[in-house]
């Protein structure tokens, strides 16, 4: 990716249609987001360098790079075992490369991942990039934020709605290559139906669009819907990285 163009992929395999798109922002001249648009392999991510930290982009990219080279033909249990694999062993490469590069220094990035066998998906997530589905008309967030904000919310210290904007939104408990006692992947997994459509995104979009938002660029019926986002990010004034990917099931297996 270059480092401030705007970015877009389409690709088709089976009975799924994916789009990716992914730009820098209005303020950002550098983008530390990476993403794969694979329906070829029943796999789609996206990664985000965590924003503050140094090389972000290695982080992003690690991760992107590991999952790229998944096998075809993998059953889902050997993919999901395969996936976590690859990304604990991501982490543990970016901490002996922050080591290396000296005292202080944190090379991370959220993730998410979703894969598909047949009409079954999983999705996986460490950070706060999203994933959605909308179904029916009606949007859905699959994944759970790992961040600061999301734990008050969860305590019941501050409500969803004071969440929106709050001066600590931009911590992160959980990233591949942060210092953390235990690194795992969280999980959901769940059925697909013709006529879905699944989002990841980071949260360079999330934070600028409402959920309501989401819901109707992405039920409009183009060929374009991870572009459309992006640049509706970009038109609500995104001042980070942005990236989307975006995954519609056609027809039955």
């Amino acid at each position: 990716m270059n480092e401030s163009g705007f970015i877009h992929t389409t690709a088709t395999a089976g009975r799924f249609r994916s789009w990716a798109a992914t730009h820098c922002g209005t303020v950002r001249t550098h983008n530390e987001d990476a993403f794969i648009n694979r329906p070829d392999l029943g796999i789609w991510v996206v990664a985000d360098g965590a924003g503050g930290h140094e090389a972000g982009e290695v982080a992003s990219g690690r991760i992107v790079q590991a999952l790229e080279g998944l096998q075809a033909g993998l059953s889902a249990g050997q993919a999901l075992a395969e996936v976590r694999l690859r990304v604990q062993e991501t982490h543990d490469w970016l901490r002996a490369e922050a080591a290396r590069r000296g005292e202080g220094v944190m090379i991370a990035s959220t993730v998410v991942v979703l894969l598909v066998r047949g009409d079954h998906f999983a999705c996986l997530w460490a950070g706060d990039s999203r994933a959605y589905m909308l179904r029916g008309g009606v949007l859905v967030q699959v994944s759970r934020d790992h961040s600061l904000v999301q734990e008050m919310v969860e305590s019941g210290n501050i409500t969803s709605a004071e969440a929106e904007g709050h001066p600590h939104a931009n911590i992160i408990t959980r990233a591949v290559g942060a210092e953390i006692e235990s690194f795992e992947l969280d999980k959901r997994s769940g059925k697909l139906l013709p006529g879905d459509r699944l989002l990841l995104c980071s949260d360079g979009l999330c934070k600028v669009l409402s959920d309501l938002e989401i819901e109707r660029q992405l039920g409009r019926d183009d060929d374009a819907p991870a572009e459309r986002l992006v640049l509706a990010a970009l038109a609500a004034k995104a001042n980070d990285n942005i990236t989307a990917v975006t995954i519609e099931v056609t027809h039955p297996p």
